[in-house]
Order: C-alpha cells, then sequence, then structure tokens
C-alpha cells in the first residue's frame, strides 16, 4: 500500500489554486477592459477627448508609479528608448484620444468590436517589420477581418456623417494599439512588464499635454461623479488590468490566451446595454462576428508538406 507524503498531497491543491488565481486574473482583466469602452462612452458627452485621455493615463501613471517603486527597478538602455517612444505615442496617446473621440460618435460595443481588428493589423507588421512568413491564412484572415469593417461601416452609413468618422476613428485606434504591440514586445525581453507599462504611460501622458487646459476646466467644472469615473479608468482599466494581464500572461500561453479578448466586445455590448440603454446597429453584428472570424483565421498554421525521403 502507497502512502502519500504531505507533499504530494499539496501539489495537486497548490496546482488547483493557481490555475483558479489564473482564471479569476482572466475574468478580471476582461470585465475591465469591456469596462473602459462603457466608462469612455458615458464620459464623452460631457468630458472633451483630450481631457479624458490626460486625466486617465494620469491616474494611471501615479498608481503605476506606486507598484514600480515598491521593488527594486530595471530601467531602459538607451536602445529600448525608441520603442519605448513608439508604444508611449501610439498605444497610450494616439489610441486613446481616437478611441475617446470615436465613443463620442459610435456606440461602446461597436468601438470593442472595430479595436478586435487590432491582432490582424500586428499579424500584417509582424511580417513587414519583424520578418514573420506572410502565409494565406494571414491573407484569407485580413481580408475577412477588414471586409468586417466595411460591414460595420455600412450600417452606420444611414446616419450622419459623424458616425463613419466615429468606425474610422476606431479603426485608427486599433492602428495604434497594433504599433504598440509590436513596439513593446522586443522590449518586454528585456525589461519588466511594470516599467515598459508605466514608462509608455507617461509618454502617453506627455502625448496629451496640449489638453492640459481642458484637464483643468473638466476638474474644476465637474461634479464629483465625474472625477470618480476619469478615476476609475486610470486605476481599474489601466493599472489594474494590465498587471492582471501580465499576471496571467506569465503564467500562460500567449496566443490561446489573446484568443479570450474577443469576448470583450460581447461584455462590453451588455454592459452598454445594462447601463446606457445603448444596443449597437444590427449590421454591427454581422460585421463584428467577420473581425473575429478574421482574427482566428490569421492565427491558423499552414499544413507542412511531408519531407521527401525520411
Amino acid at each position: 500500500m502507497t502512502v502519500e507524503s504531505p507533499a504530494d498531497v499539496e501539489a495537486p491543491a497548490t496546482s488547483r489554486r493557481a490555475a483558479w488565481l489564473v482564471l479569476g486574473a482572466v475574468a478580471v482583466t476582461l470585465l475591465l477592459w469591456a469596462s473602459a469602452f462603457v466608462a469612455i462612452r458615458h464620459l464623452g458627452r460631457d468630458v472633451p477627448p483630450g481631457a479624458l485621455s490626460l486625466g486617465r493615463l494620469l491616474v494611471a501613471s501615479v498608481a503605476l508609479g506606486v507598484l514600480v517603486f515598491r521593488r527594486p527597478r530595471t530601467w531602459p538602455a538607451r536602445r529600448d528608448w525608441p520603442l519605448l517612444l513608439l508604444c508611449g505615442v501610439g498605444w497610450f496617446g494616439v489610441y486613446n484620444l481616437a478611441l475617446n473621440e470615436a465613443e463620442r460618435r459610435i456606440d461602446a460595443g461597436t468601438s470593442a468590436l472595430i479595436v478586435q481588428i487590432g491582432p490582424i493589423i500586428v499579424a500584417l507588421l509582424a511580417t513587414v517589420f519583424l520578418g514573420e512568413v506572410m502565409n494565406r491564412w494571414l491573407l484569407i484572415g485580413m481580408a475577412v477581418g477588414f471586409a468586417g469593417v466595411v460591414v460595420i461601416a455600412r450600417g452606420f452609413s444611414s446616419g450622419d456623417a459623424g458616425d463613419m468618422v466615429g468606425v474610422w476613428l476606431a479603426v485608427l485606434a486599433a492602428v495604434t494599439y497594433a504599433v504598440g504591440v509590436l513596439a513593446q514586445k522586443p522590449l518586454l525581453g528585456r525589461l519588466p512588464g511594470p516599467e515598459v507599462t508605466w514608462l509608455a504611460c507617461i509618454i502617453g501622458a506627455v502625448v496629451c499635454l496640449p489638453w492640459s487646459g481642458e484637464l483643468v476646466t473638466v476638474v474644476r467644472d465637474s461634479d464629483a461623479a465625474t472625477l470618480l469615473w476619469i478615476g476609475y479608468l486610470g486605476v481599474f482599466p489601466t493599472a489594474i488590468a494590465f498587471s492582471t494581464w501580465a499576471y496571467v500572461l506569465a503564467r500562460s500561453n500567449a496566443g490561446s490566451l489573446t484568443l479570450t479578448t474577443f469576448l470583450v466586445p460581447f461584455i462590453a455590448t451588455l454592459i452598454a446595454w445594462a447601463l446606457l440603454s445603448e444596443v449597437p446597429p444590427p449590421l454591427t453584428f454581422v460585421g463584428g462576428a467577420l473581425c473575429i472570424a478574421g482574427v482566428l483565421l490569421t492565427r491558423r498554421k499552414p499544413r507542412r508538406s511531408p519531407s521527401v525521403g525520411r
């Protein structure tokens, strides 16, 4: 008869606990990221895009700074700064400005769906700048994904011109997201995630400084609820969600993990429906399904031809 040692008993329990922690971190990340689209949509009625971007990034910079300075730090080398600037200007600066303006024109669920073409753009740019191979599934996925954007745009074409402007601003947000991801990828091989995110956040805040006058006016004239929502965006979807995402990424497969972000648009749509009584136009769901299908197709691997003489 085999007697289990305490270590043998503890190992499965520890593994289950770790799995539940990862699952919980995934759920928190997706929920917070989805809520950001709804919060931006809600605040867009009263807070200008530039002021909202700067306020969110300033709050996030402080929150992330607390995390960074609690432990020994690793600072970037000179060669890292061009990529940090590209990530901060693109992903944290222009992305926020474009998305905030887009959500003044289109609903939160549609914005979240369009931003999901980001992984397709990442795959395309990776073939150009990182030397990754262009295969037929990447081409098919790109075609399907961008067809989805066209369908979404068609769904708004019956409205005023501002609706179409909102769609293409969301596309711009997806492009700058993709640029930021590509710039961040080599940095994370040399620097800790919190440092990279914090510095990129500060750079994004600097990009938004021209709207500091607007932010002062917002802080002076807005009610407490508006300021709390801006603080929420900076602390929860930015500082906390990026931290939980890094926690999960360190313990999971990056490819399969990225697939979970496809839930963000649907969570955002449900939250917007419950809190803002917003439902996207019917064609948005068709276009959104095409966008997600396109991303999934880009992740298919081409079959390897059988080797000869083996």
